[in-house]
């Protein structure tokens, strides 16, 4: 893959801060009372945010790799 450094450097970073960000962004949806029912089952609320936290931490892998790739 032919991209500059920086770019490679930003895809890096990039990949990186959704990697540290979304875990933390999630420990506190997951301690949100609208996080569960009274039954203490999980929520839409709940289950959005858990599927929004996946996609992008998928997504910042697949960005970071591409970083790599371009650097290698």
């Amino acid at each position: 893959m032919d991209l500059p450094v920086a770019v490679s450097v930003l895809l890096i970073v990039a990949g990186l801060w959704n990697l540290v960000i979304w875990p933390q962004f999630l420990r506190r949806v997951i301690k949100d009372p609208r996080a569960r029912d009274e039954a203490g089952k999980a929520t839409t609320f709940l289950t959005v945010h858990i599927v929004l936290v996946t996609v992008s931490m998928v997504l910042g892998i697949a960005v970071g790799v591409v970083g790599i790739a371009a650097l290698v």
